[in-house]
């Protein structure tokens, strides 16, 4: 049974969250061209602020190295001016999104002459709870606005300087607007539990997405009395098959596991078909080795390991079913794509899996049978992306069933209403 949450701290929690609500009904009435040019306003405050932020991000990273944080997570920490634009950027690619607030989903009229419709509305209040991306801060807060929702932010304590700059920013640029400021809060009191009393403001919160860690994703699924929808967590597989290209299929696997290792669409463990192990794995290996990439091994990818100089050690069983985010990568030699896909079956994650094959019959029974929100298919696990998609940014990745799966954008963060419209029909 977890500690009762500190009642003061459930209070401030319950003000932002009634604040909030207040705020997404001016955010609903508000067409596209007025959202769009905030979206656009947001991204030039941005931009305005960014030696404060960076400033801010200075900050969480001292602190961070020294409480001793791993490297892959400075890395999600870590803005440059590159990255704050691009953040900027994000937002100026949401307002050139379609807004899906009011899109008629399905409809008709019926035979009693009654017209019927369901309608894409915002959900409301929105709750984000987040790690060490400050990233997320503002891809959250440019999401929720077009499409109409209000958000409560609880991101990292070791993110908090650069979170608060990028809320000020963004905060203060809705009230030059003439926006309700309260359309996009960071809850900076409180510690774990703010976290703990937003995902129990039943009620006044309409949705939380938790985006981090495993241990992050199921303490909010766990204890959220609020309808969550769940993200992240990345065991990606790369499936070399008999049938592949293997220059391809070295380039697919190199750029899936090393091109960004510290990120949940990040490859964590290679399956390599018996038939091409002998051709591909000494090749690849060797790369990996290159790129600094620590191996956790089948002893039957010993001797491939050894001759490319690589650093591993022998797999243990759970380390197929690790999300390593750094550049580490388990590596396996199967004897069929059955094999493969029980693997994938057995330590995946359902976020993203990817097969090399020049063999469609191959491709097909891949994609048909493998249960993930992203099966790629001689392309590499990092396209797992809403800005890749072409969706902007995104709110997460989900990796469960109902409601929304796969990156999530705008039209995930709506739900419907049913429009009924008659002429003194009665039953």
């Amino acid at each position: 049974m977890s500690e009762p949450i500190d009642p003061a701290v459930v209070d401030y929690v319950g003000d932002l969250a009634e604040r909030a609500r207040v705020a997404s009904r001016r955010l609903a009435l508000m067409s596209r061209a007025e959202k769009d040019a905030a979206l656009l306003r947001l991204a030039d405050a941005v931009d305005a602020a960014t030696p404060q932020i960076l400033a801010a991000n200075g900050e969480d990273l001292d602190r961070g190295r020294a409480s001793g944080m791993p490297e892959s997570l400075q890395d999600r920490l870590r803005l440059d001016s590159d990255r704050v634009a691009a953040v900027a950027q994000a937002l100026r690619d949401v307002a050139g999104l379609p807004d899906p607030v009011g899109e008629i989903v399905r409809g008709s009229t019926l035979p009693n002459g009654l017209q019927v419709r369901q309608v894409r509305v915002p959900m409301g209040v929105i709750g984000m709870i987040y790690e060490a991306r400050p990233n997320v801060t503002v891809d959250a807060a440019g999401l929720a606005l077009k499409s109409g929702n209000a958000v409560l932010l609880r991101g990292g304590s070791a993110a908090a300087s650069s979170n608060h700059a990028l809320v000020e920013a963004l905060r203060g640029s809705l009230a030059e607007q003439g926006l309700p400021v309260d359309a996009i809060t960071l809850l900076e009191r409180g510690g774990h539990d703010a976290g703990r009393a937003l995902m129990t403001a039943r009620g006044r919160v309409d949705l939380v997405i938790p985006r981090g860690g495993a241990a992050l994703i199921q303490t909010v699924v766990r204890e959220s009395t609020v309808p969550v929808i769940e993200t992240g967590v990345g065991v990606c597989h790369v499936y070399v098959d008999r049938a592949a290209d293997l220059e391809k299929a070295e380039r697919i696997t190199v750029n899936a596991k090393t091109h960004r290792p510290s990120v949940c669409n990040a490859a964590e463990s290679l399956m390599v078909h018996r038939d091409v192990a002998a051709d591909f794995l000494p090749k690849v290996l060797a790369d990996l080795a290159g790129a600094g990439v620590r191996l956790h091994v089948t002893p039957e990818v010993r001797p491939y390991a050894d001759a490319a100089g690589a650093a591993y050690d022998i797999a243990a069983d759970e380390d197929f079913g690790t999300e390593w985010l750094a550049l580490e990568l388990s590596v396996a030699v199967v004897d069929s794509i059955d094999e493969a896909m029980e693997r994938i079956r057995r330590y995946g994650s359902g976020h993203t899996e990817a097969i090399v094959t020049e063999d469609r019959a191959a491709s097909r029974r891949f994609t048909a049978e493998v249960d993930a929100a992203a099966v790629m298919v001689n392309a590499s696990t990092r396209f797992t992306d809403g800005g890749e998609f072409g969706f902007g940014a995104e709110i997460g990745i989900s990796t469960q069933k109902l409601h929304a799966r796969g990156p999530m954008a705008l039209p995930e963060l709506t739900t419907t209403k049913w429009i009924v419209e008659g002429d003194g029909h009665i039953r």
